[in-house]
């Protein structure tokens, strides 16, 4: 990361000297870091008001003198003579400064040595200038802090994308992509709290906790921690849904939570070790419900935040308009491996035979069931580009989903799919104690074999199922997935502010 000049770069250790030596100056005046400046306006929001030119013409805007107290970084810096420019930029954009050294005074001089990235405030009255820019005229102007660091040369910006992620409070700084990403992924998130809360769902908000005794809610690897006081490991939640299906045997029937989840799994574009879920329940609504109400949270998020339907992810133009495609994954599978026949979906047997020959892994713990699930993930999933739900799957792959009543080995639930990408999930859930703690036992036995991700027995889970749980449909959205989509991005690492990255050499 360096400064250039028109000739050749300049020494990055160098240049940081040179703003040590000006704040060195500014300590010895007594005026470094001063905590006093107040703003009054977003420039943003400014410009927002006089974007219409015709109607807030130069004439008008001088005869209302009106007078703001705006602050920013500065970005762009033009001296000129007894004139000088400056660009600021705070969260909401930019706005010129119009810089009089008859107006401002002392501070002329001050400015002159003033550096791209110091952070300044300024007061003035708005005007427009010849060339129709919105701008403060500025009366007053204080250095409120000394950066020491240059910023990227404006022409390349940051191009690598790894110090992007490393530095993102340069990244949001100097991209403006970057920094649209995460205002729209603030706003999604914003977005989907309301509609939820709003009548008629009226779901309520609620926090469960994020260090568990017992990890479950999900077939993950968990991340493990030690509580000193009470001499006991404790693992990081993989998901928090025992907790909040507790919360629907308490008697809230409709709950929500929007937080962190933890698995000590692969990073990859798709995967950081700790992602954020939305996870939501609703008593007395089946797993169809759940389908219809993640369709349509999703297309009104894109259209309150982006305005449109009609997206591009990685390459792929994508609807989310119409409505989203509904397949059982033994048909996915059928359709897209035939030389499967219907008969042998089930048979165990013959389900190893063809995975053997798709090249799937095949342990002597997979049942059909789980021989199904990886064909489909072999042969099916990289094809869904356009909203799919994939339902009923094998109770093998399910243990916290009710069996189908008519269809054995079958559960209601589904995954929501979008350009080979899993968004979603969602089911009927099992509210039988004494289904669910077989179940349960089952995956103890799994991990019993070596399997790492398989559930622990939850005693205390069970007892509340005995106290009872109603009929309830449940849901979990992957929010940085689904930023992904909505904001066009190719790798969860940008959409995450910090994503997981292994320590720099120092």
């Amino acid at each position: 990361m360096s400064e250039t000049t028109d000739t050749q770069p300049v020494d990055e250790n160098k240049l940081i000297a040179e703003r040590r030596e000006k704040l060195t100056a500014l300590r010895g005046q007594g005026i470094a870091f001063p905590n006093d400046f107040k703003v009054d306006s977003f420039v943003g929001d400014l410009q927002d008001e006089y974007a219409d030119k015709d109607k807030h013409t130069a004439e008008v805007i001088e005869a209302a003198q009106r007078r703001v107290k705006v602050a920013g970084r500065i970005v762009l810096k033009r001296v000129q003579g007894k004139v000088s420019f400056a660009q600021i930029q705070d969260m909401t954009g930019r706005i010129q400064l119009f810089i009089h050294a008859g107006t401002v005074g002392d501070a002329y001089e001050a400015f002159k040595g003033w550096d791209m990235g110091d952070i300044v405030g300024a007061e003035g009255v708005l005007m427009r200038t010849k060339t129709g820019e919105l701008s403060v005229k500025v009366d007053a102007l204080r250095l409120l802090t000394k950066s020491l660091r240059p910023l990227p040369d404006k022409h390349h910006g940051m191009a690598d994308v790894e110090q992007r992620y490393r530095q993102r409070y340069v990244d949001l700084i100097v991209t403006q992509e970057a920094r649209d990403t995460f205002q729209k992924r603030s706003r999604i998130i914003g977005f989907i709290r309301q509609w939820l809360e709003a009548a008629p769902r009226r779901f309520m908000e609620v926090e469960t906790p994020m260090m568990h005794v017992i990890p479950g809610g999900a077939t993950a690897k968990p991340f493990i921690t030690h509580h000193n006081a009470l001499d006991m490991d404790l693992y990081l939640r993989v998901a928090p849904e025992l907790y909040l299906k507790r919360l629907v045997v308490g008697g809230f029937d409709r709950v929500y939570e929007i937080n962190r989840n933890f698995r000590n799994e692969g990073v990859s574009t798709r995967h950081n070790p700790e992602f954020t879920m939305l996870e939501l329940y609703q008593a007395y609504a089946t797993y169809t419900e759940i389908m219809d109400l993640t369709e349509s949270v999703i297309r009104d998020a894109a259209r309150h935040v982006l305005g449109t339907t009609q997206l591009e992810w990685d390459g792929a133009q994508i609807d989310v308009g119409p409505a989203f495609r509904r397949w059982t994954m033994e048909d996915a599978v059928l359709e897209h491996n035939p030389e499967i026949q219907r008969g042998e979906l089930r048979d165990r047997a013959a389900m190893a035979a063809h995975a053997k020959r798709l090249g799937v892994q095949v342990k002597d713990g997979y049942g059909w069931g789980k021989l199904l699930l990886e064909i489909f993930e072999k042969t099916v999933e990289h094809t869904l580009i356009q909203p799919t739900f994939i339902t009923q799957h094998p109770v093998e792959v399910s243990p916290l989903a009710r069996e189908n009543d008519t269809d054995q080995g079958i559960t209601d639930r589904f995954e929501l799919f979008v350009n080979g990408k899993e968004l979603a999930n969602g089911f009927s859930e099992l509210n039988d104690p004494e289904d669910q703690a077989a179940r349960f036992q089952a995956q103890v036995d799994a991990k019993d074999a070596g399997d790492d991700e398989a559930m622990h027995f939850d005693a205390d889970y069970i007892r509340a199922l005995e106290v009872g749980l109603p009929p309830t449909g449940g849901l979990g959205i992957g929010i940085d997935r689904l930023v992904m989509l909505l904001t066009g991005s190719a790798s969860i690492r940008d959409v995450l502010l910090f994503p997981y990255m292994r320590p720099e050499s120092l």
